[in-house]
């Protein structure tokens, strides 16, 4: 009788102690290299402490965080790693990471620093948001970090406000485009495999995509087709124009140009969005 209950209390015992190294396995001081990536980290509630910055621009702060998590960053604390994107292996070894998140592609990857800092003792993750969408990132960080469960949480407030959003909108019957128009001097069309694009087609909209005419014109990233500014009308195939990392300006200077499809709510008149 003896024996037959300590069973179930040596299980319980190896239950515990596995719980016990888990949890002293599961990071607490992670650093971003790439700020592209900070933001799903920040949705996760993951103990984020730096990130890497990029340049100064109207799509980022004073700092270099970009707007869409910048505040929620400030508000947790997180300091700048380095800013600019200029890799700093001192600033990297200073925050002492027990987690650092590296990005495989892309202007803020450090990947060729990786032998570097796992010879300082850090330990390193990669993740690819080149061909990957920010929720598959979430379950791979949540499985690394883990998190898991917060990493569900955040894809699940992120669908059901997509929805509650969807429900309010009428999208146009007719394709629209995602354009980058004059971003750093370049001129670019989202794909239907673009983040822009899946979260308009999310909203109910339909994403054109780039006509096959130009393939020969088009220098492609996984989910954007950049393209010079002379070909630009020509591979705008939807009625209505989304234009990125746009202010006020914009628009009017886009419907400056010679774009032959944008949306037109008034017979004779061009407008962008």
């Amino acid at each position: 009788m003896i024996k037959l209950r300590a069973l179930p209390l040596l299980s319980l015992a190896a239950l515990l102690l596995a719980s016990v190294v888990h949890a002293a396995d599961t990071p607490r001081r992670i650093v971003s290299t790439t700020p592209s990536v900070t933001g799903i980290l920040l949705a996760m509630n993951a103990p984020l402490i730096a990130t890497a910055a990029t340049t100064p621009s109207r799509l980022s702060d004073a700092k270099g965080f970009f707007t869409q998590w910048a505040e929620v960053a400030d508000q947790r604390g997180v300091q700048v790693l380095y800013s600019n994107l200029l890799f700093d292996i001192e600033a990297v070894i200073g925050q002492d990471p027990d987690l650092l998140v590296l990005s495989a592609t892309g202007a803020d990857s450090v990947i060729q620093h990786q032998g570097e800092l796992q010879a300082q003792g850090i330990n390193t993750t990669v993740v690819n948001y080149s061909n990957q969408s920010w929720q598959q990132m979430a379950v791979e960080l949540g499985k690394v970090t883990g998190l898991e469960q917060q990493a569900q949480d955040a894809i699940k407030r992120f669908d059901d406000y997509t929805a509650q959003v969807a429900a309010t909108l009428t999208p146009p019957a007719e394709p629209v485009s995602v354009v980058g128009y004059n971003i750093a001097g370049s001129y670019s069309v989202g794909l239907p495999s673009s983040p822009q694009a899946r979260l308009l087609s999310a909203l109910g909209f339909k994403v054109a995509s780039l006509p096959e005419a130009l393939d020969a014109q088009v220098r492609r990233s996984s989910d954007v087709g950049f393209i010079s500014r002379e070909n630009l009308s020509r591979a705008i195939v939807g009625d209505s124009v989304f234009l990125l990392g746009g202010n006020a300006s914009h628009p009017r200077s886009a419907l400056a140009q010679p774009l032959r499809r944008c949306t037109s709510r008034t017979p004779g008149r061009r407008t962008a969005t």
